[in-house]
């Protein structure tokens, strides 16, 4: 399986980035022009953009998100178990179509965001067709999907020994002061390694442009993902899309490493 449908594929888009290949013709070796393309491509640079754009804003407010509920489910509550489920289940869900579909209907221009507005004797607004607000409604649904990072959180913060808190709550610290002098230092490694994964998972964002708002208005949802999606599958151009998804690929082990 990891042969046939990874490192096959993977060896096989290395080779087509440095082709002039369409779907059905035989490609013709053409070198590093692919590449040199990207650079003179204003899509291209404007959905790497685009995506960064993404990235910064969806990936804080999901971590904070996930770090907030876990902190809350942590503190012995009742129903602690319940709740945890519950907001597990947006990410289980989260990457569907099905989901998107659901997202693109609540925010269009009769839907439930616009009837709430209405009821309120507020002006309907053009959520999916003002660039600003398309954005916005991407990155909601991004931070949505926190379930994941909360679970991770939820067991880092239950792995820091209590005898911590009680020393610094004889000490006189008190809840804002334990948890910034406490908690987050403890739970660094877990927030790096949530912060790497949902960086590279947010880098790869597609469902969500293709089906709620396909890469409009203006391309100003255009994420990279989708533009390779495009030249790939849509416009046949697959070295092209290769070049730009081995480019992908660097751009984000660069980000990783650092």
């Amino acid at each position: 399986g990891f042969l046939a449908f990874t490192l096959i594929p993977i060896a096989v888009s290395m080779y087509y980035s440095v082709t002039d290949y369409k779907l059905g013709q035989t490609p013709a070796f053409i070198g590093i022009k692919n590449y040199l393309e990207l650079l003179k491509d204003e899509r291209f640079i404007n959905s790497v953009k685009v995506t960064l754009i993404y990235v910064v804003t969806s990936v804080p407010t999901k971590l904070i998100f996930a770090l907030f509920v876990a902190y809350l489910l942590t503190q012995g509550r009742r129903g602690v178990t319940f709740y945890r489920s519950l907001y597990y289940v947006p990410s289980l869900i989260g990457g569907s179509i099905a989901v998107a579909l659901v997202w693109k209907t609540i925010f269009s221009r009769k839907g439930l965001a616009n009837t709430i507005l209405a009821s309120l004797g507020l002006q309907k607004l053009s959520w999916l067709g003002d660039p600003k607000l398309s954005m916005g409604i991407l990155v909601l649904m991004s931070a949505w999907q926190f379930g994941s990072s909360m679970i991770i959180f939820a067991a880092g913060l239950k792995e820091i020994p209590g005898s911590y808190y009680e020393a610094a709550e004889i000490d006189g610290a008190n809840k804002w002061q334990r948890f910034l002098s406490i908690t987050l230092p403890c739970l660094s490694p877990i927030i790096l390694y949530n912060l790497v994964m949902q960086t590279i998972t947010a880098f790869m964002a597609f469902t969500q442009a293709f089906v709620i708002t396909q890469g409009g208005p203006n391309d100003a949802t255009n994420f990279y993902a989708l533009y390779v999606y495009n030249h790939a599958f849509k416009w046949s151009n697959m070295g092209y899309a290769s070049a730009m998804s081995w480019l992908m690929l660097v751009l984000i082990s660069v980000i990783t490493l650092i």
